[in-house]
């Protein structure tokens, strides 16, 4: 992908896991260890990634259990805080970091189900444009693109061998 369509860092004042304290003391709630692992694990890489695979690598940690329904607790919190995104993609939910990186839009496989993340300059004019156009007060958008990438389009058009016997 070409430089101009990537993403660029954006600079935050708190860690997300003190972001996300200081959202649960707002709340009244407390830090449990739990929490902390779960906030520790989503924030380690940047990778979309559901709820499953989220307590498959929880499970396989050494720092102690945390359980399904904490899992989906914390990652509605989670999102609740401005700390993630929620994305609904072919009937499964779909998390990505939102603190900390800028507004972008997605290509989507609907094939291998592989997100691409891109920056559009463009897009976000043609958004401002259209709103507006309707005297429309934008406070951000969500673009996914859907087809297929360039493996599963490369798969897709080379001919079967057919083979005789």
């Amino acid at each position: 992908m070409s430089n101009a369509f990537q993403l660029e860092k954006v600079q935050v004042a708190l860690t997300p896991l003190e972001r996300f304290e200081e959202f649960l003391q707002s709340r009244r709630m407390r830090m449990t260890q739990q929490r902390r692992q779960i906030v520790d694990e989503v924030f380690s890489r940047h990778e979309h990634f559901n709820a499953d695979e989220l307590c498959d690598l929880l499970g396989r940690s050494s720092a102690g259990r945390v359980s399904r329904p904490t899992v989906y607790r914390t990652l509605k919190e989670l999102e609740e805080a401005g700390l993630l995104r929620k994305m609904n993609l072919a009937g499964r939910r779909v998390y990505e970091h939102d603190y900390g990186y800028p507004q972008h839009d997605h290509l989507y496989c609907e094939k291998c189900e592989k997100l691409i993340e891109f920056h559009s300059e463009e897009v976000a004019r043609i958004r401002e444009a259209v709103a507006r156009e309707h005297h429309f007060r934008p406070s951000g958008h969500r673009l996914i693109i859907t087809g297929l990438c360039s493996e599963c389009a490369r798969a897709k058009r080379r001919p079967r061998r057919l083979e005789l016997v």
